[in-house]
Protein backbone atom coordinates (compact mmCIF):
# COMPACT_ATOMS: atom_id res chain seq x y z
CA UNK A 1 0.00 0.00 0.00
CA UNK A 2 0.87 3.53 -0.07
CA UNK A 3 2.93 5.73 2.25
CA UNK A 4 0.93 8.59 3.96
CA UNK A 5 3.27 10.66 6.05
CA UNK A 6 2.47 13.91 5.93
CA UNK A 7 4.14 17.10 7.71
CA UNK A 8 2.08 18.55 10.68
CA UNK A 9 1.73 21.50 9.15
CA UNK A 10 -1.18 20.10 6.81
CA UNK A 11 -2.15 17.71 9.94
CA UNK A 12 -5.80 19.48 9.94
CA UNK A 13 -6.58 17.90 6.04
CA UNK A 14 -6.76 14.45 5.04
CA UNK A 15 -3.50 12.14 5.56
CA UNK A 16 -4.46 9.33 3.57
CA UNK A 17 -4.08 9.36 -0.22
CA UNK A 18 -7.40 9.74 -2.64
CA UNK A 19 -6.09 6.18 -4.80
CA UNK A 20 -4.91 3.34 -3.24
CA UNK A 21 -4.49 -0.34 -4.51
CA UNK A 22 -5.89 -3.62 -3.02
CA UNK A 23 -5.81 -7.32 -4.00
CA UNK A 24 -4.85 -6.36 -8.09
CA UNK A 25 -7.41 -3.62 -7.93
CA UNK A 26 -7.42 0.37 -7.85
CA UNK A 27 -9.43 2.18 -5.52
CA UNK A 28 -10.57 5.66 -5.08
CA UNK A 29 -11.56 6.21 -0.85
CA UNK A 30 -12.35 2.41 -0.80
CA UNK A 31 -14.29 2.02 -3.98
CA UNK A 32 -13.75 0.31 -6.78
CA UNK A 33 -11.96 3.04 -9.72
CA UNK A 34 -10.32 3.40 -12.76
CA UNK A 35 -8.04 5.62 -14.78
CA UNK A 36 -9.31 6.77 -17.62
CA UNK A 37 -6.72 9.24 -18.93
CA UNK A 38 -5.21 11.30 -21.55
CA UNK A 39 -2.29 13.21 -21.80
CA UNK A 40 -2.09 16.92 -22.28
CA UNK A 41 1.16 19.39 -21.61
CA UNK A 42 0.69 22.78 -20.71
CA UNK A 43 3.59 23.88 -22.09
CA UNK A 44 2.41 22.80 -25.61
CA UNK A 45 -0.85 24.44 -25.69
CA UNK A 46 -1.18 28.64 -25.92
CA UNK A 47 -2.89 29.05 -22.06
CA UNK A 48 -6.19 30.74 -24.17
CA UNK A 49 -6.85 27.16 -25.43
CA UNK A 50 -5.98 25.30 -21.90
CA UNK A 51 -9.31 25.03 -21.43
CA UNK A 52 -10.53 24.18 -24.67
CA UNK A 53 -8.62 21.22 -24.99
CA UNK A 54 -9.24 19.86 -21.67
CA UNK A 55 -13.21 20.17 -22.29
CA UNK A 56 -11.94 17.70 -25.84
CA UNK A 57 -10.74 15.74 -23.32
CA UNK A 58 -13.40 15.27 -21.11
CA UNK A 59 -16.16 14.47 -24.04
CA UNK A 60 -13.64 11.71 -25.32
CA UNK A 61 -14.80 10.23 -21.83
CA UNK A 62 -11.95 10.72 -20.21
CA UNK A 63 -12.19 11.30 -16.24
CA UNK A 64 -8.29 12.51 -15.37
CA UNK A 65 -6.10 14.71 -17.18
CA UNK A 66 -2.01 13.45 -17.11
CA UNK A 67 0.54 16.35 -17.59
CA UNK A 68 4.17 16.60 -17.09
CA UNK A 69 5.41 19.46 -15.07
CA UNK A 70 8.85 21.00 -17.59
CA UNK A 71 11.14 21.62 -14.93
CA UNK A 72 13.33 23.50 -17.77
CA UNK A 73 10.58 25.67 -19.09
CA UNK A 74 9.87 27.08 -15.72
CA UNK A 75 13.97 27.89 -14.25
CA UNK A 76 15.64 28.39 -17.66
CA UNK A 77 18.05 30.58 -15.97
CA UNK A 78 19.02 29.22 -12.36
CA UNK A 79 17.06 30.90 -9.58
CA UNK A 80 14.43 32.37 -11.68
CA UNK A 81 11.53 30.39 -11.43
CA UNK A 82 8.75 31.17 -13.26
CA UNK A 83 4.98 30.16 -12.68
CA UNK A 84 3.07 32.91 -14.25
CA UNK A 85 1.32 33.40 -17.81
CA UNK A 86 2.12 30.31 -19.97
CA UNK A 87 3.77 28.83 -16.71
CA UNK A 88 0.58 29.13 -14.55
CA UNK A 89 0.71 25.23 -14.12
CA UNK A 90 -1.91 26.17 -10.73
CA UNK A 91 -4.15 27.69 -13.39
CA UNK A 92 -4.16 24.65 -15.46
CA UNK A 93 -4.83 21.97 -12.98
CA UNK A 94 -7.93 24.18 -11.45
CA UNK A 95 -9.10 24.40 -15.06
CA UNK A 96 -8.94 20.47 -15.10
CA UNK A 97 -11.17 20.42 -12.05
CA UNK A 98 -13.52 22.69 -12.53
CA UNK A 99 -14.09 20.80 -15.97
CA UNK A 100 -14.61 17.65 -14.04
CA UNK A 101 -11.11 16.13 -14.88
CA UNK A 102 -8.61 14.94 -12.29
CA UNK A 103 -5.08 15.80 -12.83
CA UNK A 104 -2.29 13.03 -13.27
CA UNK A 105 0.87 15.35 -12.68
CA UNK A 106 4.38 14.11 -13.66
CA UNK A 107 6.67 16.57 -11.77
CA UNK A 108 9.93 13.98 -11.72
CA UNK A 109 13.26 16.05 -12.76
CA UNK A 110 13.24 14.27 -16.21
CA UNK A 111 10.00 14.32 -17.80
CA UNK A 112 11.19 12.70 -21.92
CA UNK A 113 8.49 13.89 -23.70
CA UNK A 114 10.37 14.24 -27.03
CA UNK A 115 10.92 17.72 -24.74
CA UNK A 116 14.30 19.99 -24.78
CA UNK A 117 16.99 17.94 -22.57
CA UNK A 118 13.85 16.01 -21.14
CA UNK A 119 13.09 18.85 -19.01
CA UNK A 120 16.36 19.38 -16.91
CA UNK A 121 17.49 22.66 -17.19
CA UNK A 122 21.05 23.05 -19.70
CA UNK A 123 22.44 24.81 -16.84
CA UNK A 124 22.40 22.44 -14.44
CA UNK A 125 23.41 19.29 -16.76
CA UNK A 126 26.08 21.60 -17.58
CA UNK A 127 27.00 21.77 -13.59
CA UNK A 128 27.47 17.90 -13.80
CA UNK A 129 27.28 14.91 -15.95
CA UNK A 130 25.67 13.02 -13.28
CA UNK A 131 21.96 13.58 -14.07
CA UNK A 132 19.44 11.79 -12.48
CA UNK A 133 21.64 10.01 -9.13
CA UNK A 134 22.21 10.97 -6.31
CA UNK A 135 24.94 13.70 -7.56
CA UNK A 136 25.18 16.04 -5.19
CA UNK A 137 25.05 19.22 -7.11
CA UNK A 138 22.17 17.59 -8.98
CA UNK A 139 20.04 16.89 -5.89
CA UNK A 140 21.09 20.46 -4.24
CA UNK A 141 19.24 21.35 -7.55
CA UNK A 142 15.99 19.40 -7.45
CA UNK A 143 15.47 20.41 -4.20
CA UNK A 144 15.76 23.87 -4.60
CA UNK A 145 13.36 23.28 -7.55
CA UNK A 146 10.80 21.36 -5.16
CA UNK A 147 10.82 24.11 -2.64
CA UNK A 148 9.52 26.29 -5.23
CA UNK A 149 7.08 23.70 -6.69
CA UNK A 150 5.68 21.62 -4.45
CA UNK A 151 4.22 24.35 -2.41
CA UNK A 152 1.73 24.93 -5.32
CA UNK A 153 0.87 21.97 -5.67
CA UNK A 154 -0.14 20.29 -2.48
CA UNK A 155 -2.97 22.67 -1.60
CA UNK A 156 -4.25 21.26 -5.32
CA UNK A 157 -4.09 17.79 -3.85
CA UNK A 158 -7.83 15.68 -3.82
CA UNK A 159 -6.96 15.60 0.13
CA UNK A 160 -7.58 19.47 0.05
CA UNK A 161 -10.56 19.38 -1.96
CA UNK A 162 -8.43 19.71 -5.24
CA UNK A 163 -8.03 17.82 -8.03
CA UNK A 164 -4.80 15.95 -8.35
CA UNK A 165 -4.83 12.72 -7.34
CA UNK A 166 -1.50 10.77 -8.33
CA UNK A 167 1.88 11.93 -8.39
CA UNK A 168 4.75 10.07 -10.59
CA UNK A 169 8.06 9.88 -8.63
CA UNK A 170 10.72 9.12 -12.22
CA UNK A 171 9.85 8.92 -15.48
CA UNK A 172 11.12 5.53 -17.17
CA UNK A 173 13.65 5.46 -14.59
CA UNK A 174 14.75 1.51 -15.21
CA UNK A 175 15.75 2.09 -18.82
CA UNK A 176 18.40 4.52 -17.32
CA UNK A 177 20.07 3.98 -14.25
CA UNK A 178 20.10 1.98 -11.09
CA UNK A 179 20.83 4.55 -8.56
CA UNK A 180 18.40 3.48 -5.85
CA UNK A 181 18.87 6.09 -2.99
CA UNK A 182 18.30 8.75 -5.80
CA UNK A 183 14.42 7.47 -6.42
CA UNK A 184 14.44 6.62 -2.52
CA UNK A 185 15.65 10.77 -2.05
CA UNK A 186 12.62 12.02 -4.67
CA UNK A 187 9.65 10.36 -2.89
CA UNK A 188 10.96 11.05 0.64
CA UNK A 189 11.21 14.95 -0.93
CA UNK A 190 7.52 14.60 -1.89
CA UNK A 191 6.04 13.32 1.40
CA UNK A 192 8.24 15.58 3.20
CA UNK A 193 6.66 18.58 1.12
CA UNK A 194 3.22 17.61 1.57
CA UNK A 195 2.33 15.19 -0.79
CA UNK A 196 0.04 12.54 -0.03
CA UNK A 197 -1.95 11.35 -2.56
CA UNK A 198 -1.03 8.13 -4.67
CA UNK A 199 2.79 7.79 -6.02
CA UNK A 200 3.91 5.92 -8.88
CA UNK A 201 6.90 5.34 -11.10
CA UNK A 202 6.26 4.58 -14.89
CA UNK A 203 8.43 1.81 -16.85
CA UNK A 204 8.94 -0.14 -20.01
CA UNK A 205 7.46 -3.79 -19.99
CA UNK A 206 10.65 -5.46 -19.39
CA UNK A 207 11.80 -7.25 -15.86
CA UNK A 208 14.80 -4.98 -15.70
CA UNK A 209 13.45 -1.72 -16.08
CA UNK A 210 10.72 -2.32 -13.43
CA UNK A 211 13.02 -3.87 -11.04
CA UNK A 212 15.49 -0.67 -11.69
CA UNK A 213 12.68 2.03 -12.14
CA UNK A 214 10.66 1.35 -8.92
CA UNK A 215 10.31 2.41 -5.05
CA UNK A 216 8.77 1.01 -2.35
CA UNK A 217 5.68 3.32 -1.55
CA UNK A 218 5.07 3.97 -4.55
CA UNK A 219 2.73 2.09 -7.50
CA UNK A 220 4.66 0.35 -10.62
CA UNK A 221 3.13 1.18 -13.81
CA UNK A 222 3.62 1.21 -17.26
CA UNK A 223 4.53 2.34 -20.59
CA UNK A 224 4.16 0.73 -24.02
CA UNK A 225 2.47 0.89 -27.31
CA UNK A 226 1.08 -2.73 -26.50
CA UNK A 227 1.67 -5.43 -23.79
CA UNK A 228 -0.74 -5.56 -21.67
CA UNK A 229 -0.14 -9.27 -20.93
CA UNK A 230 3.38 -8.71 -20.35
CA UNK A 231 2.47 -5.82 -18.15
CA UNK A 232 0.63 -8.09 -15.98
CA UNK A 233 3.33 -10.65 -15.73
CA UNK A 234 5.41 -8.52 -14.20
CA UNK A 235 3.42 -6.44 -11.88
CA UNK A 236 3.66 -7.38 -8.08
CA UNK A 237 0.13 -9.36 -7.35
CA UNK A 238 -1.52 -7.26 -5.06
CA UNK A 239 -0.75 -4.02 -7.43
CA UNK A 240 -2.85 -2.16 -9.45
CA UNK A 241 -2.91 -2.86 -13.45
CA UNK A 242 -2.24 1.00 -14.69
CA UNK A 243 -0.70 1.71 -18.06
CA UNK A 244 0.68 5.56 -18.11
CA UNK A 245 1.49 6.14 -21.33
CA UNK A 246 -0.21 4.19 -23.85
CA UNK A 247 1.38 5.45 -26.73
CA UNK A 248 -1.68 5.42 -29.38
CA UNK A 249 0.67 7.57 -31.99
CA UNK A 250 4.02 8.75 -32.16
CA UNK A 251 6.35 11.74 -32.79
CA UNK A 252 8.19 12.53 -35.61
CA UNK A 253 11.99 13.28 -35.95
CA UNK A 254 13.39 15.69 -39.02
CA UNK A 255 13.86 13.15 -42.38
CA UNK A 256 11.59 10.70 -41.28
CA UNK A 257 8.14 9.73 -42.12
CA UNK A 258 5.15 11.29 -40.09
CA UNK A 259 4.10 8.11 -37.83
CA UNK A 260 0.51 7.19 -37.57
CA UNK A 261 -1.39 4.57 -35.72
CA UNK A 262 -4.63 3.14 -36.43
CA UNK A 263 -7.67 4.00 -34.66
CA UNK A 264 -8.94 0.42 -34.62
CA UNK A 265 -4.71 -0.29 -33.64
CA UNK A 266 -4.95 1.54 -30.86
CA UNK A 267 -8.57 1.00 -29.37
CA UNK A 268 -7.60 -2.80 -29.44
CA UNK A 269 -4.56 -2.17 -26.95
CA UNK A 270 -6.99 0.48 -25.38
CA UNK A 271 -10.03 -2.26 -24.67
CA UNK A 272 -7.21 -5.22 -24.24
CA UNK A 273 -6.31 -3.30 -21.02
CA UNK A 274 -9.70 -2.16 -19.69
CA UNK A 275 -10.55 -5.89 -20.01
CA UNK A 276 -7.99 -6.77 -17.66
CA UNK A 277 -9.16 -4.49 -15.68
CA UNK A 278 -7.03 -2.04 -15.73
CA UNK A 279 -6.24 1.71 -15.98
CA UNK A 280 -5.09 3.71 -18.63
CA UNK A 281 -3.49 7.26 -19.84
CA UNK A 282 -3.47 7.83 -23.54
CA UNK A 283 -0.15 9.60 -24.60
CA UNK A 284 -0.86 11.63 -25.87
CA UNK A 285 -4.47 12.75 -25.91
CA UNK A 286 -3.83 15.87 -27.58
CA UNK A 287 -0.32 16.41 -28.69
CA UNK A 288 -0.02 20.05 -29.07
CA UNK A 289 3.24 21.84 -30.72
CA UNK A 290 6.78 21.99 -29.70
CA UNK A 291 6.69 25.88 -30.04
CA UNK A 292 10.05 28.13 -29.82
CA UNK A 293 13.07 25.77 -29.77
CA UNK A 294 11.91 23.13 -26.97
CA UNK A 295 11.84 20.15 -29.09
CA UNK A 296 14.21 17.23 -28.14
CA UNK A 297 16.08 14.97 -29.74
CA UNK A 298 16.81 11.21 -29.98
CA UNK A 299 20.19 9.83 -30.74
CA UNK A 300 20.31 5.89 -31.88
CA UNK A 301 23.94 5.98 -33.83
CA UNK A 302 22.74 9.50 -35.15
CA UNK A 303 20.93 12.70 -33.95
CA UNK A 304 17.20 12.39 -34.47
CA UNK A 305 15.46 15.82 -33.83
CA UNK A 306 12.26 16.07 -33.02
CA UNK A 307 10.12 18.26 -35.24
CA UNK A 308 8.00 21.35 -34.28
CA UNK A 309 4.75 19.51 -34.22
CA UNK A 310 3.59 17.08 -31.33
CA UNK A 311 0.31 16.10 -33.07
CA UNK A 312 1.52 12.65 -32.66
CA UNK A 313 -1.52 11.44 -34.41
CA UNK A 314 -3.41 12.09 -31.29
CA UNK A 315 -7.22 12.18 -30.93
CA UNK A 316 -7.37 15.45 -30.47
CA UNK A 317 -4.80 17.12 -33.09
CA UNK A 318 -2.43 19.71 -33.02
CA UNK A 319 -5.52 22.27 -33.21
CA UNK A 320 -8.32 20.31 -31.16
CA UNK A 321 -9.61 18.89 -34.13
CA UNK A 322 -11.41 14.98 -33.68
CA UNK A 323 -10.42 12.32 -35.28
CA UNK A 324 -12.01 8.69 -35.81
CA UNK A 325 -9.32 7.60 -32.44
CA UNK A 326 -11.57 10.37 -30.26
CA UNK A 327 -14.75 8.20 -31.22
CA UNK A 328 -13.45 5.10 -30.39
CA UNK A 329 -12.23 6.23 -26.98
CA UNK A 330 -15.40 7.87 -26.13
CA UNK A 331 -17.12 5.04 -27.14
CA UNK A 332 -15.05 2.63 -25.08
CA UNK A 333 -14.85 4.94 -22.06
CA UNK A 334 -18.74 5.56 -21.86
CA UNK A 335 -19.59 2.43 -20.25
CA UNK A 336 -17.25 4.02 -17.17
CA UNK A 337 -19.65 6.99 -16.51
CA UNK A 338 -22.95 6.86 -14.79
CA UNK A 339 -23.63 10.17 -16.51
CA UNK A 340 -24.36 10.96 -20.12
CA UNK A 341 -20.81 12.03 -21.57
CA UNK A 342 -20.34 15.88 -22.39
CA UNK A 343 -21.38 16.89 -25.83
CA UNK A 344 -18.76 16.84 -28.63
CA UNK A 345 -17.26 20.64 -29.26
CA UNK A 346 -17.08 22.08 -32.24
CA UNK A 347 -14.51 22.32 -34.78
CA UNK A 348 -11.93 24.82 -34.37
CA UNK A 349 -12.61 27.42 -36.26
CA UNK A 350 -9.29 27.82 -39.14
CA UNK A 351 -8.34 31.10 -41.40
CA UNK A 352 -9.34 30.84 -45.15
CA UNK A 353 -6.32 30.21 -47.53
CA UNK A 354 -4.04 33.51 -48.07
CA UNK A 355 -0.56 34.11 -49.13
CA UNK A 356 1.61 36.69 -48.62
CA UNK A 357 5.12 38.29 -50.22
CA UNK A 358 8.51 37.23 -47.91
CA UNK A 359 10.73 40.25 -48.50
CA UNK A 360 14.38 39.49 -47.92
CA UNK A 361 15.47 42.20 -45.10
CA UNK A 362 19.15 41.45 -44.18
CA UNK A 363 22.00 38.34 -44.44
CA UNK A 364 22.79 35.90 -42.22
CA UNK A 365 26.19 37.73 -41.53
CA UNK A 366 23.64 40.96 -40.79
CA UNK A 367 21.94 38.89 -38.21
CA UNK A 368 25.47 37.82 -36.90
CA UNK A 369 26.83 41.17 -36.50
CA UNK A 370 23.32 42.42 -34.75
CA UNK A 371 24.20 40.34 -31.88
CA UNK A 372 26.39 41.45 -28.97
CA UNK A 373 29.80 39.05 -27.93
CA UNK A 374 29.23 37.57 -25.34
CA UNK A 375 32.48 36.10 -24.54
CA UNK A 376 36.59 35.29 -25.82
CA UNK A 377 38.44 32.72 -25.42
CA UNK A 378 41.61 30.90 -27.47
CA UNK A 379 39.80 28.03 -27.75
CA UNK A 380 35.69 27.66 -29.17
CA UNK A 381 33.60 27.48 -26.12
CA UNK A 382 30.50 25.78 -25.95
CA UNK A 383 26.76 26.12 -25.78
CA UNK A 384 26.44 25.38 -21.86
CA UNK A 385 30.07 27.48 -21.43
CA UNK A 386 28.48 30.69 -22.56
CA UNK A 387 25.13 30.13 -21.43
CA UNK A 388 23.21 29.87 -24.37
CA UNK A 389 20.21 27.47 -23.74
CA UNK A 390 19.90 26.63 -27.33
CA UNK A 391 19.48 28.13 -31.21
CA UNK A 392 22.60 29.70 -32.81
CA UNK A 393 25.96 30.77 -31.93
CA UNK A 394 27.64 32.34 -33.97
CA UNK A 395 31.93 31.74 -33.49
CA UNK A 396 34.56 34.30 -35.19
CA UNK A 397 38.14 34.23 -35.31
CA UNK A 398 41.32 35.31 -37.64
CA UNK A 399 42.52 32.53 -39.77
CA UNK A 400 45.06 32.21 -42.50
CA UNK A 401 46.07 29.35 -44.54
CA UNK A 402 48.18 27.58 -46.91
CA UNK A 403 46.92 26.45 -50.49
CA UNK A 404 44.69 23.77 -50.62
CA UNK A 405 44.20 23.88 -46.68
CA UNK A 406 41.22 22.10 -45.04
CA UNK A 407 38.94 23.07 -42.30
CA UNK A 408 37.33 20.84 -40.26
CA UNK A 409 35.39 20.74 -36.41
CA UNK A 410 35.91 17.53 -35.44
CA UNK A 411 33.26 17.20 -32.59
CA UNK A 412 30.05 19.27 -33.98
CA UNK A 413 26.77 19.94 -31.89
CA UNK A 414 24.93 20.04 -34.50
CA UNK A 415 24.73 21.68 -37.77
CA UNK A 416 27.28 24.67 -38.83
CA UNK A 417 26.89 27.38 -41.86
CA UNK A 418 30.43 28.47 -42.55
CA UNK A 419 31.66 31.71 -44.16
CA UNK A 420 35.00 33.45 -44.74
CA UNK A 421 34.98 36.77 -44.48
CA UNK A 422 30.91 37.42 -46.83
CA UNK A 423 31.98 34.30 -48.93
CA UNK A 424 29.74 31.33 -47.85
CA UNK A 425 31.79 27.98 -47.66
CA UNK A 426 29.52 25.72 -46.81
CA UNK A 427 27.45 23.58 -44.54
CA UNK A 428 28.52 21.69 -41.86
CA UNK A 429 26.75 18.70 -40.12
CA UNK A 430 27.13 16.22 -36.73
CA UNK A 431 26.94 13.21 -38.78
CA UNK A 432 27.72 14.26 -42.01
CA UNK A 433 30.88 16.24 -43.07
CA UNK A 434 32.57 17.76 -40.66
CA UNK A 435 35.27 19.01 -43.09
CA UNK A 436 35.47 20.91 -46.43
CA UNK A 437 37.92 23.10 -48.19
CA UNK A 438 38.64 26.99 -47.84
CA UNK A 439 39.80 28.63 -50.70
CA UNK A 440 42.15 26.81 -52.79
CA UNK A 441 45.12 29.85 -53.28
CA UNK A 442 45.40 30.21 -49.58
CA UNK A 443 45.27 33.01 -47.83
CA UNK A 444 43.32 35.12 -44.82
CA UNK A 445 40.47 36.16 -43.52
CA UNK A 446 37.87 36.26 -40.77
CA UNK A 447 35.82 33.05 -40.17
CA UNK A 448 32.72 33.20 -39.00
CA UNK A 449 30.90 29.46 -37.66
CA UNK A 450 26.96 29.80 -37.13
CA UNK A 451 26.47 26.59 -34.85
CA UNK A 452 22.88 25.39 -34.77
CA UNK A 453 21.51 23.18 -32.40
CA UNK A 454 19.40 21.34 -33.36
CA UNK A 455 17.18 20.02 -30.25
CA UNK A 456 18.86 19.00 -26.99
CA UNK A 457 18.91 14.87 -26.44
CA UNK A 458 16.43 13.99 -24.35
CA UNK A 459 16.45 10.31 -23.98
CA UNK A 460 18.77 7.59 -22.82
CA UNK A 461 22.75 7.96 -22.01
CA UNK A 462 23.07 11.30 -23.74
CA UNK A 463 20.57 13.38 -21.68
CA UNK A 464 22.78 16.60 -20.86
CA UNK A 465 24.96 16.49 -23.97
CA UNK A 466 26.36 20.27 -24.62
CA UNK A 467 25.88 21.91 -27.73
CA UNK A 468 28.36 23.91 -29.76
CA UNK A 469 32.10 23.14 -31.07
CA UNK A 470 32.90 20.52 -28.60
CA UNK A 471 36.93 20.18 -29.24
CA UNK A 472 38.05 23.17 -31.48
CA UNK A 473 38.44 24.27 -35.27
CA UNK A 474 41.18 22.79 -37.30
CA UNK A 475 43.17 23.77 -40.33
CA UNK A 476 45.19 20.63 -41.56
CA UNK A 477 46.51 19.47 -38.21
CA UNK A 478 46.49 23.06 -36.18
CA UNK A 479 43.86 24.66 -34.23
CA UNK A 480 42.78 28.01 -34.72
CA UNK A 481 43.01 29.95 -31.44
CA UNK A 482 41.41 33.32 -30.92
CA UNK A 483 37.31 33.04 -30.54
CA UNK A 484 34.78 35.65 -29.87
CA UNK A 485 31.63 34.11 -29.47
CA UNK A 486 28.12 35.82 -29.94
CA UNK A 487 24.54 34.57 -29.08
CA UNK A 488 21.68 35.20 -31.73
CA UNK A 489 18.45 35.87 -29.75
CA UNK A 490 15.23 34.49 -29.69
CA UNK A 491 13.82 37.19 -30.15
CA UNK A 492 12.15 37.99 -33.76
CA UNK A 493 14.90 39.47 -35.87
CA UNK A 494 14.78 43.30 -36.86
CA UNK A 495 17.70 43.39 -38.51
CA UNK A 496 18.39 45.35 -41.81
CA UNK A 497 21.14 45.32 -44.04
CA UNK A 498 21.85 43.89 -47.48
CA UNK A 499 18.88 41.51 -49.06
CA UNK A 500 20.32 37.95 -49.46
CA UNK A 501 19.73 34.41 -50.68
CA UNK A 502 19.94 32.94 -46.68
CA UNK A 503 18.79 35.60 -43.67
CA UNK A 504 16.28 37.79 -42.01
CA UNK A 505 12.71 38.53 -44.33
CA UNK A 506 9.30 39.10 -43.51
CA UNK A 507 5.96 39.19 -44.36
CA UNK A 508 2.27 40.77 -43.30
CA UNK A 509 -1.21 39.48 -43.08
CA UNK A 510 -3.89 41.71 -42.59
CA UNK A 511 -6.38 39.40 -40.65
CA UNK A 512 -10.05 40.20 -40.40
CA UNK A 513 -10.47 38.24 -37.35
CA UNK A 514 -8.51 36.36 -35.56
CA UNK A 515 -8.35 32.03 -35.96
CA UNK A 516 -5.58 29.66 -36.26
CA UNK A 517 -4.01 29.11 -39.33
CA UNK A 518 -1.47 27.03 -40.65
CA UNK A 519 1.40 27.98 -42.04
CA UNK A 520 3.97 27.32 -44.89
CA UNK A 521 7.49 28.60 -46.64
CA UNK A 522 7.47 27.12 -49.82
CA UNK A 523 10.69 27.28 -51.71
CA UNK A 524 12.13 27.86 -48.21
CA UNK A 525 15.13 25.36 -46.80
CA UNK A 526 15.61 25.53 -43.23
CA UNK A 527 14.64 28.28 -40.68
CA UNK A 528 12.74 29.69 -37.75
CA UNK A 529 9.42 31.46 -37.93
CA UNK A 530 7.87 34.08 -35.57
CA UNK A 531 4.55 35.59 -35.56
CA UNK A 532 4.11 38.73 -33.97
CA UNK A 533 7.23 38.38 -32.05
CA UNK A 534 6.39 34.95 -31.03
CA UNK A 535 8.46 32.45 -31.93
CA UNK A 536 6.71 29.49 -33.37
CA UNK A 537 9.21 26.98 -34.21
CA UNK A 538 11.52 25.63 -37.42
CA UNK A 539 10.65 24.85 -40.67
CA UNK A 540 12.69 22.32 -42.70
CA UNK A 541 12.79 21.05 -46.29
CA UNK A 542 13.88 17.84 -45.53
CA UNK A 543 10.33 17.36 -44.16
CA UNK A 544 8.20 15.60 -42.89
CA UNK A 545 6.16 18.29 -41.54
CA UNK A 546 5.56 20.85 -44.01
CA UNK A 547 3.14 23.73 -42.22
CA UNK A 548 3.59 25.17 -38.90
CA UNK A 549 0.20 25.63 -36.36
CA UNK A 550 -0.36 29.16 -35.66
CA UNK A 551 -3.28 29.26 -32.49
CA UNK A 552 -5.69 31.84 -32.90
CA UNK A 553 -4.39 33.61 -29.22
CA UNK A 554 -1.19 34.52 -31.67
CA UNK A 555 -2.85 36.52 -34.28
CA UNK A 556 -4.54 40.22 -33.58
CA UNK A 557 -7.65 41.75 -35.67
CA UNK A 558 -5.36 44.07 -38.43
CA UNK A 559 -1.55 43.89 -39.64
CA UNK A 560 0.04 40.40 -38.45
CA UNK A 561 4.11 40.12 -39.07
CA UNK A 562 6.03 37.26 -40.41
CA UNK A 563 9.90 37.32 -39.64
CA UNK A 564 11.58 34.50 -40.85
CA UNK A 565 15.25 33.31 -40.14
CA UNK A 566 16.63 30.94 -43.00
CA UNK A 567 20.02 29.74 -42.63
CA UNK A 568 19.93 28.14 -46.30
CA UNK A 569 17.62 29.59 -48.12
CA UNK A 570 14.73 31.82 -48.43
CA UNK A 571 11.39 31.44 -50.25
CA UNK A 572 9.25 34.19 -51.45
CA UNK A 573 6.10 33.82 -50.41
CA UNK A 574 4.21 32.50 -47.05
CA UNK A 575 0.92 30.53 -47.14
CA UNK A 576 -2.00 30.04 -44.75
CA UNK A 577 -3.34 26.97 -45.61
CA UNK A 578 -6.73 25.37 -44.76
CA UNK A 579 -5.14 21.67 -43.62
CA UNK A 580 -2.32 21.19 -42.03
CA UNK A 581 0.46 19.20 -43.88
CA UNK A 582 2.32 16.80 -41.80
CA UNK A 583 3.74 14.68 -44.63
CA UNK A 584 4.09 11.14 -45.46
CA UNK A 585 2.78 8.61 -43.62
CA UNK A 586 4.15 5.49 -42.00
CA UNK A 587 2.36 3.07 -39.57
CA UNK A 588 4.54 3.01 -36.39
CA UNK A 589 3.63 1.37 -33.28
CA UNK A 590 5.99 2.61 -30.38
CA UNK A 591 7.80 -0.03 -28.45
Amino acid sequence: MTDTLMPAAHAAARTTSTLTWRNGEMLRDGRPHRILSGAIHYFRVHPDQWEDRLRRLAAMGANTVDTYIAWNFHERIQGDVRFDGWRDIERFIRIAGEVGLDVFVRPSPYICAEWSNGGIPFWLSGQTPAVRTGDPIFLAGVDAWYDELLPRLVPLQAAHGGPIVAVQVENEYGSFGSDAAYLTHLRDGLRARGIVELLTTADGITADMVRNGSVAGAMPTFTFGTGVAQAQELKPDDVALMCSELWGGWFDHWGERHHVRSADGMIGTVDELLDAGGSVSLYMAHGGTNFGLWNGANHDGVLQPTVTSYDSDAPIGEDGSLNAKFHALRAAFAPFHTEPLPAIPEPPRRQSAARAALVARASLLDAVGAASVVAEAPAPLTFDQIGAEDGFVAYQADCTFDVDAMLSVPVLHDRAIVFLDEQRLGVLERDGSTSLALPAAGGSGRLTIVVESLGRINYGPRTGEDKGIMNGVMIGRRFVHGWTHRILPQDAPTTSGAASVAGVATAVFDIAEPADAWLAFPGGAKGMVWLNGFLLGRYWEIGPQETLYAPAPLWREGRNEIHVLDTDRLGDVVEIREQPGFGEVEEFIGS
